[in-house]
This record gives C-alpha cells, structure tokens and sequence, in this order.
C-alpha cells in the first residue's frame, strides 16, 4: 500500500508517499480500506516541529478519516466486513489502508459520503463539545469565535447560531468575513477590529465567552473581550503556544475562568464518541451543520495539499484521496 511519511521535521517537502506493507487487523481492531482522509492543522504542526512527547520523525501522518472495513481482528462485535466508518484519532490515516481501533471507529450514516464524514469527523465532532460541553447557553448569549471560517470556527458557529447564540466572528478577510455570516455569526470583523466590535455589540461588558484556536497571537484580545464571570476557552495553537499565565490576569479581568480543552477527553467513552457523532451526523441531515469541501488532493500530492493549508487560503476543509482512481 501507500501511505504518507514524515521523513524529518520542516517544510512540505519532508513529506514522501512510500510503500508498505499492508497490516493485518490485530485483536479489537479493524482493518479499513480508506477511501479519503482529512487534512488538520495538527497536521502541519506536527509537520514543522512536533509535539511534546511525539515520537520523532519518520513517523506516518494524519488522524482522521473514514472508509470500508475489509478485515476484522479477532474478537471484534461491534462491526463487519462492508461496514462504512469513520474515525478522528488514528495514527498514520494518510494511507490507503488504516489499522482502526474498534473503540474509534464510528459508524457512518449511509447517506453521508466518505468525503464528507472524513470531513467532519475530527473537527465536527470538536465543534460539538465547544458547543455543548464547556457551559450552558441560552438564546440571546455573546461569544466571539476566532477563525470563524475555518475548520472548527465554522461549524462551532453553525452549532452556536443553531442555539440562539449571538456569535461576533473574527476572520482575516472580507472573503471569510461573508463565510462567517453564512454560518450564522451576527457580526463578523476583521481581526484588529476585534475590541472595538465586542465593546460596540455588548455594551462594554464583554461576552459571554470567546473560543480561541489561535492562541499566542490573539491570547491578550480574548482575555480582554471577555466579561466579568466568563469563559475564556483556547482549544488550540494554530498561531502559537500560549505562554504561561499569571493565574492575577484572571482575577484582574473580572474573575475569568480560563479553560485548555482537549479532544481526548471529551471522546474518553465509545458511548461518549458515539453520542457526539450521532449529534453531528443529526445536525448535518437538518442542515444545522453544513459541510464544506474546499480542495481535494491525492495522496502523492500530499505535500501541495499541506501547502495550501499552511498558506490559510482554504476555507473549507482539505481532504486526501489514496487511490487516484477515485479522484
């Protein structure tokens, strides 16, 4: 088979497509033939530099993805050959076949494509705890979303409006400004305009909670934009780790609760995978949730794919094809 490699750490070109062996499912696993896979900004992180505690490079890439199972190890119930699932959290999904955990995969409604379930199926799913899991909302609420129009930002708002939420989105062009509004964001500005748009929508207070994927660049505005007793949430980094925070900023803004979710932890359960993705898979079939494609590349491409994800061009998600056939 072929999968994607990371040769070492560094730009797009340190990514190679090489052959190897196909594996055979081990006991509680699944064997699935991937027909798409999707493109985080985990991905290119992991890419440059790594993780804490990652093992260093060559190392297969990508975690998401969603295809037909072909094999099954023993002792596996819960699925069968011909089965359509999908998954956010296996190692090495960048390749035409992928060894899945049967606790990690979900299955997939028939009348949702592989594309599109290996769309959603890492941020989707880290939209819905966003959504629903880190405090209560009622109709007439203020949140300012980050990167409104990228991955997780555009479903998380899709979720917010879907609840009464008023959303402010913050996006870096008039182009994913429009997007932001299609998805139901209330007001959507540009990212220096930030203080000025959440002090103008809420009164001076500040709202009620703001979700920020970027971190370093943006920690200080987030901080600053939220009100007294409210919820400042950094889900992730695409801009930068967050520094160390003095816990008297907390204080000295109003008493804020500061929150570092991971994905991992709102997925710690099958049932809990299950009902998250059952959630999702409701809110697309309503339309709720859209999904939104933005490129398609194949995997010997890999590298180009990385590149416009890098660039911030897309807005929609990038998703992997292994076999070019099916391009």
């Amino acid at each position: 088979m072929r999968a994607a490699v990371l040769k070492a750490h560094g730009g797009p070109e340190r990514l190679a497509v090489e052959s190897k062996e196909v594996p055979a499912p081990r006991a509680g696993h699944l064997l699935v033939r991937v027909a798409a896979a999707g493109l985080n900004f985990h991905d290119v992180i992991e890419r440059r530099s790594g993780y804490p505690g990652r093992p260093a490079p060559p190392t297969g890439t990508g975690l998401e993805g969603a295809g037909e199972v072909i094999a099954v190890g023993p002792g596996v119930t819960e699925a069968k050959v011909g089965d359509q699932v999908a998954w956010a959290a296996v190692e090495s999904s960048h390749a035409q076949y992928v060894e899945v955990p049967v606790a990690d995969a979900i299955p997939v409604p028939g009348w949702l494509g592989a594309v599109d379930a290996a769309a959603v199926a890492a941020q989707g799913l880290t939209a819905h705890y966003l959504a629903f899991s880190l405090r209560s909302f009622a109709a007439g609420d203020t949140a300012l979303v980050w990167a409104a129009a990228g991955g997780v930002g555009r479903l998380l708002t899709q979720f917010l409006a879907a609840r009464g939420v008023r959303v402010i989105a913050a996006t870096s062009s008039e182009v994913k400004a429009a997007v932001a509004r299609e998805a139901g964001a209330e007001r959507s500005v540009r990212y220096e305009d930030v203080p000025d748009a959440v002090r103008e929508s809420t009164g001076g207070a500040g709202v009620d909670v703001v979700f920020d994927g970027i971190g370093a660049p943006t920690f200080d505005v987030s901080l600053g934009s939220v009100r007294r007793r409210g919820l400042l949430v950094v889900y992730g980094r695409a801009g930068g780790q967050v520094p160390p925070v003095d816990l008297f900023r907390l204080s000295g803004a109003g008493s804020v609760q500061l929150v570092r979710p991971r994905f991992i932890d709102f997925v710690a359960t099958r049932e809990e995978l299950l009902f998250r993705s059952d959630e999702l898979f409701a809110a697309i079939r309503s339309k709720d949730v859209t999904v939104r494609v933005e490129a398609v590349f194949s995997l010997e491409d890999i590298a180009d794919a990385h590149r416009l994800l890098e660039s911030r061009a897309a807005i929609g998600k990038v998703v992997i094809l292994p076999w070019p056939d099916e391009e």
